[in-house]
């Protein structure tokens, strides 16, 4: 018997299969993640072109700052659209760890290639100087006077700063003697010397640099010259003081090391030096010529009155009267007066004498 009709009829599916509808999901998914890529590839895209030109800015790269924090400057001054992108793109260009402190002039619409050449460059904007200059034989005081009248410091605080005990981190004057005699601890210490230094350099910061400078102009001395000043047995006070005087005594380069000499004679005759620029120092404005009133002035300085040196420089000595303080010139001299020529030069005598004949052709006072 056919029992064939008695079998209920399979059903028909009508959707679409299993497979299928996998199939669908990978693809929308697919699609998504194109559309999600391509979206964030062109949010990348975007963030890293230029902005939107503009005026030049000029940017401030503190030292040490990192390649991260001079992309939140770059953005915060619009120099850049977003930070956090660049951070990334100089990661995976490798760039970043030579950028280099200063400051630059960088403008809204600079693409990445430029400002990243420039800060590698370390291509800053020059600094706006100043310039001055400190004539040799000036005093601490006519410094003072002489920079805060072009503007350059404030007078009062530049003297309250050099009477410190502070070294100014320079070798020489760690070896200023902790002295209460001192008139201007500094005084010889501060190189003449034309200087250019930012604008904006504080009364340390000057300081500072012609102390530092007096150390450099020393190092050009012969080699050997802390031998032969030892073997003199002269302090390096000692030795500036000397020159000081040389340098406020002589105007003629080639009588330095001469007048060094006569100097050097006296001390080592017990003499006293009674020279008049030491008492000039005393005086708030110099004189012309010293009288005998002035020569009895009660202080350390008064080489009339005391013997020896005075306690320390009375002004800042040349490297050449340096040089001659160092190595004075032989002769028995024991004095000196300035001609009446104009020549600025001096007569020289070995006894009293012929220095007291000396002045009289000379119209002067002795030095």
């Amino acid at each position: 018997m056919d029992n064939s009709s008695s079998r209920k009829p399979e059903r028909q599916r009508t959707g679409p299969s299993s497979a299928r509808i996998t199939m669908w999901v990978i693809i929308s998914l697919l699609s998504i993640m194109i559309i999600v890529a391509g979206s964030v590839a062109m949010y990348i895209w975007l963030s890293l072109q230029p902005t939107k030109n503009g005026e030049v800015i000029k940017l401030d790269i503190p030292k040490g700052s990192s390649a991260n924090e001079i992309s939140d400057t770059l953005e915060e001054n619009g120099i850049i659209k977003n930070a956090f992108i660049f951070k990334y793109y100089l990661k995976l260009i490798d760039e970043g760890s030579g950028f280099q402190a200063g400051q630059y002039e960088l403008h809204p619409g600079m693409n990445n290639e430029s400002i990243i050449a420039k800060l590698n460059a370390g291509d800053t904007v020059a600094a706006e100087m100043i310039r001055f200059t400190i004539p040799e034989g000036f005093t601490v005081l006519q410094i003072a006077d002489k920079l805060s009248t072009e503007g350059v410091v404030n007078k009062e605080k530049f003297l309250e700063l050099a009477a410190t005990s502070s070294a100014w981190g320079a070798e020489a004057t760690a070896s200023i003697p902790a002295a209460d005699l001192l008139h201007q601890r500094l005084e010889g210490y501060l190189f003449p010397e034309t200087y250019e230094m930012k604008k904006g350099s504080t009364e340390e910061d000057i300081i500072k640099r012609m102390a530092a400078e007096l150390d450099r102009k020393l190092a050009q001395l012969p080699e050997g010259w802390m031998d032969v000043m030892e073997e003199r047995k002269l302090s390096l006070h000692q030795l500036l003081t000397i020159a000081s005087i040389v340098e406020r005594e002589v105007v003629v380069d080639e009588e330095r090391a001469l007048v060094s000499g006569v100097i050097q004679n006296r001390l080592e005759d017990g003499m006293r030096l009674q020279i008049d620029a030491t008492v000039q120092y005393l005086l708030d404005k110099p004189k012309e010529r010293l009288f005998n009133k002035d020569l009895e002035v009660d202080s350390p300085y008064n080489t009339y009155k005391v013997e020896g040196l005075p306690p320390g420089p009375i002004a800042s000595p040349s490297l050449a009267s340096i040089q001659a303080a160092l190595y004075p010139e032989p002769s028995e001299y024991l004095f000196y007066v300035t001609k009446k020529d104009g020549t600025q030069t001096h007569y020289f005598a070995k006894t009293y004498a012929e220095h007291q004949r000396n002045i009289t052709r000379s119209g002067q006072t002795a030095g």
